[in-house]
C-alpha cells in the first residue's frame, strides 16, 4: 500500500497560475489525505509586492487537503534557494516528499503515481527520483509497462526521498575536475547535450538552478529515474510568464486520461534515444556551448 507523502509547492507572483495548480491538485485522488506545504518567496522589488500579496491571500485560504502549512520568505530568495531550503525542511520530518511549482497543472492521477512510485522504489538503490512530467516522446507500441527509466531527472512535478536528497552536493565541489574530464562530460551528454553547459552556467553564476545540481548528483552516483509513459503534468509557465521559461510550444503535452502504474519500469533504448533527441540543442547552440566550455578550461590552466 502506498503512503500519502506531503507536497511542497513553491510559489511566487503568479496568482492565476497558482489557482489552476491548486485546483488541479485538489481534484487528485488522495488530495484529502495529503499535507501541503506552500513556500511563498518574497518580492524582488516593489513592483512584485502586490502580486506576492495576492498569492499569499490565496494560499492562506486553501482547503481540500488534509492540512496546509504556509512558509513565507520576507526576502526574495529565488527559486533555486527556495527549493533547496523548502524540500530540505519537509524531508527533515518525512522520509519522502512530492514537489510542485506554481505553474504546473497535474492530472487527477498525479499524486497516485508519485505516491506509489515513492513507496515501490524506496528501497531500490538505483532510483533517484520519480517524475510526473514526461516530454512528448513516442513510446513503442509493444513497450510492456506504464513507466520507464531514464537517468536524467525531471524538475516539473516529481518526488524523492530524504536519503537521496541528502546526498546532493549543492556546491558541486568536484566541478573543475568533472568539466576537465572529456569522458565524464561525454557521459553526461548522453542524458542531454544541454546539461554540461547548464552546469557550467550554474557554477559560474550565470543561472541559479537546483535541478542541474540535483541531476549532477544523480549522474555521479549512476542512478536513474522513473517516468510515466504519458505525462501527468502540464507546464503552464511555457506561456512566457515565468522567470526561467520563455514562451514555447515544445513542451506541450496531452495529459494522461487514466491512472498509470509506476512499477514496473524498464530502460528502453528507443525511448532513451527519443528522450535525448528531445533535449538536444541546435547545432549552432552546441557549437556555442563547446566554445563556452573551452574558454572555461583555458582559464583553469
Amino acid at each position: 500500500m502506498s503512503m500519502h507523502y506531503p507536497v511542497a509547492l513553491f510559489c511566487y507572483n503568479r496568482p492565476d497560475h497558482l489557482k489552476r495548480t491548486i485546483a488541479a491538485l485538489q481534484k487528485n485522488a488522495g488530495a484529502v489525505e495529503t499535507e501541503v506545504w506552500f513556500f511563498s518567496d518574497g518580492p524582488a522589488g516593489e513592483g512584485n509586492s502586490a502580486s506576492v500579496d495576492e498569492v499569499r491571500k490565496i494560499i492562506e485560504n486553501v482547503e481540500g487537503f488534509k492540512s496546509v502549512r504556509v512558509v513565507k520568505n520576507e526576502v526574495n530568495r529565488g527559486l533555486a534557494a527556495s527549493v533547496i531550503a523548502g524540500v530540505s525542511a519537509v524531508l527533515e520530518q518525512n522520509d519522502a516528499c512530492i514537489v510542485l511549482e506554481d505553474d504546473l497543472e497535474a492530472a487527477p492521477f498525479f499524486l497516485d503515481f508519485i505516491n506509489r512510485g515513492l513507496s515501490s522504489y524506496a528501497d531500490d538503490p538505483d532510483v533517484f527520483s520519480v517524475s510526473g512530467y514526461c516530454p512528448p516522446v513516442s513510446v513503442p507500441d509493444d513497450y510492456p509497462a506504464e513507466a520507464f527509466r531514464f537517468p536524467r531527472i525531471n524538475s516539473w512535478g516529481w518526488g524523492t526521498w530524504r536519503n537521496r536528497w541528502n546526498r546532493v552536493d549543492w556546491d558541486v565541489k568536484d566541478f573543475d575536475g568533472f568539466i576537465s574530464n572529456k569522458n565524464s562530460v561525454k557521459q553526461l551528454s548522453l542524458q542531454g547535450k544541454d546539461l554540461p553547459v547548464m552546469l557550467l552556467k550554474q557554477q559560474t553564476g550565470k543561472i541559479g538552478s537546483w535541478a542541474v545540481r540535483f541531476n549532477q548528483a544523480c549522474f555521479r552516483e549512476g542512478k536513474t529515474n522513473i517516468y510515466p509513459v504519458k505525462s501527468l503534468i502540464k507546464n503552464l509557465g511555457t506561456d512566457g510568464t515565468g522567470t526561467h521559461m520563455k514562451s514555447s510550444g515544445k513542451y506541450r503535452v496531452q495529459l494522461s486520461d487514466g491512472p498509470l502504474n509506476p512499477h514496473p519500469a524498464y530502460e528502453n533504448s528507443y525511448i532513451s534515444k527519443a528522450f535525448r533527441e528531445f533535449y538536444r540543442p541546435s547545432l549552432y547552440r552546441q557549437l556555442v556551448n563547446r566554445i563556452k566550455i573551452a574558454r572555461y578550461l583555458q582559464r583553469l590552466r
